[in-house]
């Protein structure tokens, strides 16, 4: 008799600093709660606590802890917390919030009270397969890392090197390198868990922000998890990027802002961006280089795998929009949906990778090029 397939669905970022969480995921609450297993990422933590202000400029003003009901209802099971925002509150917003989702009975992955909490895989099981997930944040300052005496989260340390050499004042050519040790440490952690799981999960924080553009260690690190163990890689952070398959993996390299639901910057921390901001600094720094014809912000996915006799078989996503009410919808193959896809498309080809998509249904599948 053949197995049962498994459906495993990830989103990016669910930032869900206002009252009322489940008003904002009540669109796309019925696909989710149709898969197996559901990850998304806990950009903010769950607390009102006290800030630490590791960065003025965009410490967040946390979201209510009484949110997390709004995920559980939603259909998540999993939620990544190695981001640039998880020490925002302190040592108060991240036991908080790993109370919360213990109460509501959400895994969580990427953060904890030390560095070894932070590196703990999670490990779900559905029918006899065994899914293991790591989480790790590659961006932010460094305050929101966990050591052996501190709480934070994952990490993989990336340097980055400027250079201009022809063009004094010019636009600098930029390179980014995985640090050795966190990259290392990294690949241990995947190793030991491909001996605890059958699909192996990898989750980075990483990527240029407003770029559809991939950074030099985007592949470095995800390539890393791969040639480790790693059956799939997903990153969130930043807007939508292109799908690269390496080795015959799948490499999510931008996810999308997938429901971002914000407060807004205080007083200080705007007075802090314009005091940092650095006039001397060409503004070609602070383009957003994505196709000005599709609505790049608000164009988001979640990522849908199929699971068949303990591997992933299918690899696709379910194009989403958010809406003006910071709800996001799942689109239909429809003229919305040929949009998104034409979006997808073409910051794949201007990324250099690798991907063929097409439509099943209302979803697209994808395929190495």
């Amino acid at each position: 008799m053949d197995s049962k397939s498994l459906t495993l669905m990830v989103v990016g970022d669910v930032t869900l600093e206002k009252p009322n969480g489940k008003f904002y995921l009540s669109k796309v609450a019925p696909v989710l709660r149709t898969g197996d297993v559901v990850v998304g990422n806990g950009e903010i933590v769950f607390s009102e606590g006290i800030p630490t202000y590791v960065e003025v400029s965009s410490t967040s003003p946390g979201c209510p802890p009484e949110n997390i009901r709004a995920l559980a209802s939603a259909g998540f099971h999993l939620i990544t917390l190695g981001t640039n925002h998880v020490y925002d509150r302190g040592a108060q917003g991240i036991e908080e919030t790993i109370a919360g989702f213990k109460k509501h009975n959400i895994m969580f992955v990427g953060a904890g009270m030390n560095i070894d909490e932070a590196r703990k895989p999670a490990v779900i099981e559905r029918d006899g397969t065994r899914f293991g997930f790591l989480n790790y944040n590659c961006v932010g300052p460094k305050g929101q890392w966990a050591t052996i005496i501190k709480p934070g989260c994952a990490y993989v340390d990336i340097v980055t090197y400027y250079e201009n050499i022809n063009n004094p004042g010019g636009p600098p050519d930029v390179y980014t390198f995985a640090e050795k040790r966190s990259l290392s440490a990294m690949v241990d952690d995947v190793q030991k868990l491909r001996l605890l799981c059958d699909v192996l999960v990898v989750i980075f924080h990483k990527g240029i922000r407003l770029s559809p553009k991939l950074a030099m260690y985007d592949q470095e690190v995800t390539h890393a998890a791969i040639d480790a163990g790693a059956d799939l890689v997903l990153g969130h952070h930043t807007l939508m990027k292109g799908i690269e398959w390496y080795n015959g993996k799948a490499i999510f390299h931008g996810l999308g802002l997938f429901c971002p639901v914000a407060k807004g910057s205080t007083e200080l921390q705007t007075k802090a961006k314009q005091t940092l901001r650095n006039p001397n600094v060409s503004d070609i720094l602070f383009a957003q280089p994505y196709p000005d014809q599709y609505p790049a912000a608000q164009l988001v996915m979640i990522a849908k795998c199929i699971i068949e006799d303990n591997k992933i078989s299918q690899v696709g996503y379910l194009p989403c929009l958010v809406n003006e009410q910071k709800q996001p919808e799942v689109l239909k193959k429809d003229k919305k949906g040929r949009q998104a896809l034409e979006f997808m498309e073409e910051i794949t080809r201007g990324a250099g990778l690798n991907t063929r998509y097409e439509w099943k249904g209302d979803e697209i599948v994808t395929h190495p090029d």
